[in-house]
């Protein structure tokens, strides 16, 4: 069990959760990081008295400085902030709950530090899959998804020793336009796609679960993960996100695991693994659930989850660039330069025009990544 970490975004939806169940079970929490929130990271810092904090902003770490200057803590600034976080000597383990691809070189600063990994940071193993998984295992430390599908699917791979395994069932709430077809998503706003029915989490990833991206992603990363391919991951849209994920084995039978719409679940087995222990949750009741439905997802109108397969089948730089793609098409989005329906066009667009190449270093995910947010930025 995890004794102390480093949270590195811990302002955001994510960040917030792990540190309510560091709280609860008495986890040491040695170093924080964010981007730009100083009165939260502020509020944090003061409560759990962490060694250091690192902003990434420098004008935000200069603000930070001056707020906690009646305190022992250290305070870093920038990338190499946010890599000194990642590698502290006294955390065991490191949570990465930062938003996008920036979460891949803290991701292989900590591993190359002998840290075990607690990731919610899908862009990591989408991104840099073959090079992360790799140096984890050069390096003799664990992965443990914080996502709540993919703890779903390592909790039932418990049961067998990830033996015997036919498909791994990935299930999808559908976010805000579940049931909506292409022409009643042309004018949707940046508001109405925020609108998750179930989960409370950042823009960004919200905004990918409406376009159904996030369950591209989660595809690649769960290839990565459990070291299956394309062909063996299903997608299930599952409205009421009871059930996390599923496991069919060789003999037809269907492993699940079910529980609340809280994060806090998964961050904690993640964290307290292999230990079972109480939760901040609150307990599942189907019977006032009462209903739970499964249907097959739209890949004709949500084309980014079409786009994400092809990448993993593809493999190379090609799922670094459908990432890449997604985040500089959501962010302009978010901005109101551009539709809903565009984000799937440039992504498919990006992938489509790329060549491929034989090398993929990490030299190459990072021009790669940079090459295609210019191209859809400019």
């Amino acid at each position: 069990m995890t004794k102390n970490i480093s949270l590195l975004g811990s302002t955001g939806s994510i960040g917030v959760q792990t540190l309510d169940v560091a709280e609860m079970h008495g986890i040491r929490v040695s170093a924080l990081t964010a981007n730009k929130s100083v009165k939260l990271i502020e509020e944090q810092a003061r409560k759990f008295r962490p060694d250091m904090v690192a902003m990434l902003d420098r004008e935000a770490a200069l603000k930070l400085k001056i707020a906690l200057s009646d305190t022992d803590i250290s305070v870093y600034e920038g990338e190499a902030g946010i890599k000194a976080a990642a590698e502290y000597e006294k955390s065991d383990t490191v949570v990465n709950a930062i938003v996008g691809v920036a979460g891949l070189l803290p991701t292989l600063s900590a591993i190359k530090a002998g840290k075990n990994i607690a990731l919610a940071n899908k862009e990591t193993l989408v991104a840099g899959g073959s090079i992360v998984t790799a140096a984890a295992k050069q390096y003799g430390v664990k992965i443990y998804p914080v996502d709540s599908e993919h703890s779903a699917i390592f909790q039932c791979l418990e049961c067998s020793q990830g033996r015997f395994v036919k498909k791994l069932i990935l299930t999808a709430s559908g976010g805000s336009f579940f049931g909506k077809t292409r022409k009643e998503l042309e004018n949707v706003t940046v508001e109405q796609a925020l609108k998750h029915p179930n989960w409370s989490m950042g823009k960004k990833i919200t905004i990918d679960s409406a376009t159904m991206m996030n369950k591209g992603l989660e595809v690649i990363e769960a290839s990565w993960l459990f070291g299956v391919p394309d062909e063996k991951i299903d997608v299930l849209i599952h409205r009421q996100s009871i059930i996390h994920s599923m496991v069919q084995f060789d003999d037809n039978a269907v492993i699940a695991q079910l529980g609340t719409a809280d994060m806090r679940i998964p961050i904690q087995y993640a964290l307290t693994y292999p230990e079972r222990l109480p939760s901040p949750a609150s307990e599942l009741d189907l019977a006032e659930i009462a209903e739970l439905t499964f249907s097959k997802p739209d890949y004709d109108t949500f084309e980014c989850l079409a786009i994400c397969r092809e990448a993993l089948r593809k493999g190379g730089l090609y799922p670094a660039i459908a990432n890449a793609a997604n985040e500089a098409a959501v962010q302009l989005f978010l901005e109101g330069k551009t539709g809903f329906l565009q984000i799937g066009e440039l992504v498919g667009k990006a992938v489509s025009d790329f060549k491929g190449s034989d090398s993929l270093t990490l030299d190459d995910i990072i021009q790669a990544d940079k090459e295609t947010r210019k191209k859809i930025l400019v």
